[in-house]
């Protein structure tokens, strides 16, 4: 279907053109280049993280770091149930066995109390090698609490903040001090490279060894020489112009999403039964969605009857992700937790939420949904 308002489309800044006409004047179109290096400069001065390396996807920079964390056949993975499959698959490409946790309430972020909780009863053979944290919607996991419990029960914390470039909790970036962080600039993402992500650690030994891993693993010499196999998972030079340009106005995407979110719940507020995803005082969440979760009892309608009158008004939304522990492909899998992310499931919704939105677009966004529950209610 052809949406008026989409939920997430790209947004550029108008410099981008310039830099993608540069890379190609200087030939540089290959996946290196001066673009790549200044991508990466760009992503290690934003987020605090020393050492960045430009990849093709999100999930190559996840694949990446599960291979660089040595994850095997048969080890334990512990990841979130509310996530997108990207950031789970990897685990698959490298035969380990995931085990999935539940989300906390509030905002649907993994529980670290539960997390903790699993960890204390888990004897030490059976503890994972990696443990996944995902910033969901723009949300970001607590770093503090979340390296002491790497520290204490010994795995490598993967910061999959793919969807949070630009947030912090407090003065930290989102991703900064875990082993490995992950970002994506997919079209959706509050920057984009079209396609791309980045794997990011203060570990330049790994991210270099993750470099080497993504051009094939090809040895340093004239002719073609492999010792081990790698991948085609780097980023191409042009992509890597449109990112450059993207990072100049992250800020300004960070401060319009933040301000549609802020403007839905306005909107929003006087309705029974919806609630929109909270943040903790310290976090400063860049907001990528907007998401509400509406409880059908107080509210007379349900996350269908209103993404329907959505999709009827040609406005595009979509239910938040469902848990992982919920698909077929997972239905083997151990899941940590009760009912929360399944709950969040049948009850949430992200809303239209792209940076170029108007004011006027959000109040007809918010207009159709009150709409909706008069009709129904009434």
């Amino acid at each position: 279907m052809n949406f008026d308002i989409l939920l997430s489309p790209p947004h550029m800044g108008g410099e981008e053109f310039g830099k993608i006409k540069a890379a190609f004047d200087s030939n540089w179109i290959a996946p290196t280049g001066p673009m790549v290096d200044a991508f990466e400069a760009g992503l290690a001065e934003l987020t605090g993280i020393s050492h960045v390396a430009a990849l093709s996807s999100g999930t190559a920079a996840l694949h990446l770091a599960f291979r660089l964390a040595g994850v095997g056949p048969g080890d334990h993975v512990w990841l979130p149930s509310m996530t997108f499959i990207g950031g789970v698959a990897p685990a698959l490409y490298q035969g380990a066995r995931p085990t999935f946790l539940d989300s906390r309430e509030r905002d649907m972020l993994v529980d670290l109390d539960l997390l903790n909780e699993a960890l204390r009863g888990v004897p030490a053979a059976e503890r994972p090698k990696v443990v996944v944290t995902t910033d969901l919607y723009g949300h970001v996991v607590d770093p503090v609490a979340m390296r002491a419990a790497a520290d204490e029960y010994g795995f490598l914390w993967v910061s999959d903040a793919a969807e949070s470039i630009g947030g912090t909790y407090g003065a930290v970036h989102a991703g900064k001090g875990a082993h490995f962080a992950v970002f994506s600039f997919n079209g959706n993402k509050i920057i984009t490279t079209s396609g791309g992500g980045a794997l990011a650690s203060d570990d330049g030994e790994m991210i270099a060894r993750a470099r080497y891993l993504s051009t094939q693993a090809r040895e340093p010499a004239p002719h073609y020489e492999h010792t081990t196999y790698g991948y085609n998972y780097r980023l191409s030079n042009l992509c890597a112009a449109v990112g450059v340009g993207q990072l100049e106005v992250l800020a300004d995407r960070v401060a319009a999403r933040r301000q549609i979110a802020e403007r839905y719940r306005v909107g929003l507020e006087t309705l029974s039964g919806f609630r929109m995803t909270s943040e903790d005082e310290v976090m400063r969440a860049n907001r990528w969605l907007t998401t509400i979760r509406i409880d059908p009892d107080a509210a007379g309608v349900d996350r269908e009857d209103v993404r329907l009158a959505l999709e009827r008004a040609r406005i595009e939304s979509r239910p938040l992700w469902k848990p992982m522990h919920m698909q077929p492909l997972f239905g083997e899998c151990r899941f940590i937790g009760s009912n929360v992310a399944e709950t969040a499931f049948a009850t949430g919704l992200c809303l239209p939420s792209g940076s170029a939105m108007t004011d006027e677009q959000v109040d007809h966004v918010c207009h159709v949904i009150r709409d909706r529950v008069e009709a129904r209610v009434g």
